[in-house]
């Protein structure tokens, strides 16, 4: 008999998230969404895909998605040949160990960051070497060339917030043999990114996902940004229609309205600021953060037991058990009136 594979969200370390069944009682800052709804424009262009019937559904999606490279070619200022749409940001990961990292060869990330790196690679067969980070968030023990097939870095750090520095994204870059992959899924909440890096270096793919910033988790979209070969490479490895006609237009629809983009990445960067402060007066240690989440640490450093009271209020936040990281809590910043609640459940709490 052929023995099954672990469940993947298992072999990733994932703990299934309580969801509850009244959630307009619940806090929801768990899972890093945003809490504002998508463009108005990206309800109206699924209306318009839709139709009267819903007769545009019975026809094929394109396959290429070439609208929503078109568009995201116009707003990061690529050609559409060096852009390519996905269904999530987890498919544009997966199909870069597919193509870059054989059973055997090895990838590599740094821990703590996102887990399931770990779980792609085993289902291809991959090596997996980790990295850790020293006090100042720097990367510990790097080596001067890194021989490895892909090396992914979360900028900014999920799940702890730091950013990176643009000029030591293009250092590892000259330091990686192989591919160097940037997952800025947190980047539009920070004040760069690393899409010019892509232009000067050929081992450069960036990945963004619209899940975050675009509050579009339901969709399921991403794309990535690399050079055209690269492109091309991941072209021939996807499903070939990976993005059904509503993600589509819901892509190109949100991309093309930054007014309102950008006004619900400034109030969430304005609530994450003002929330920062106020944990700090509560004696919190908060890692400077450029995403929309903060890694808070009680006083007593016992993340569980504020987890709890926060759970026992119904206000869902993460908390790991990685002994790395199981003395404080992730929170997702909400609203305004929802970060004020979670402020007075912590303050009861103490």
């Amino acid at each position: 008999m052929i023995p099954l594979r672990k469940n993947i969200k298992e072999m990733a370390g994932y703990v299934p998230g309580f969801q509850p069944r009244d959630e307009a009682a619940w806090i929801k800052l768990n899972t890093n969404e945003n809490p504002y709804p998508p463009s108005p424009k990206v309800v109206e262009a699924i209306l318009a895909e839709l139709g009267g019937r819903g007769e545009a559904l019975r026809k094929y999606p394109d396959a290429a998605s070439r609208l929503g490279r078109e568009e995201a070619g116009r707003l990061y200022g690529f050609d559409p040949s060096w852009v390519i749409m996905a269904n999530g940001s987890d498919e544009l990961l997966n199909n870069l160990i597919r193509a870059f990292a054989g059973e055997g060869e090895e990838i590599a990330f740094v821990h703590p960051s996102y887990s399931y790196y770990a779980t792609l690679a085993e289902i291809q067969g991959a090596r997996v070497r980790t990295f850790g980070l020293t006090e100042k968030w720097e990367l510990a023990d790097f080596p001067k060339r890194y021989e490895g097939k892909l090396f992914f870095l979360v900028n900014p750090n999920a799940p702890l917030g730091f950013t990176y520095p643009l000029e030591f994204i293009e250092e590892l870059a000259g330091r990686c043999a192989g591919m160097l992959v940037v997952d800025e899924a947190y980047a539009d909440f920070a004040d760069e990114n690393a899409l010019s890096l892509v232009k000067k270096y050929e081992n450069v793919v960036v990945t963004r996902t619209f899940s975050k910033s675009y509050s579009l988790a339901g969709m399921r979209l991403g794309l990535a940004v690399a050079r055209p070969q690269v492109i091309e490479a991941l072209d021939k490895i996807r499903d070939h229609y990976n993005l059904d006609r509503l993600a589509q237009a819901a892509a190109v629809a949100a991309l093309a309205d930054q007014t309102y983009f950008a006004d619900c990445v400034r109030k969430i960067r304005e609530t994450r600021a003002w929330f920062t402060g106020e944990l700090r007066v509560l004696d919190y240690g908060v890692i400077p953060s450029r995403a929309n989440f903060l890694f808070a640490t009680p006083p007593d450093r016992n993340g569980k037991r504020v987890y709890q009271g926060l759970f026992d209020r119904k206000i869902l936040v993460r908390h790991f058990s990685d002994p790395l990281l199981s003395e404080g809590l992730r929170i997702s910043i909400g609203t305004r009136e929802e970060m004020e609640r979670t402020l007075e459940a912590l303050r009861e709490i103490g």
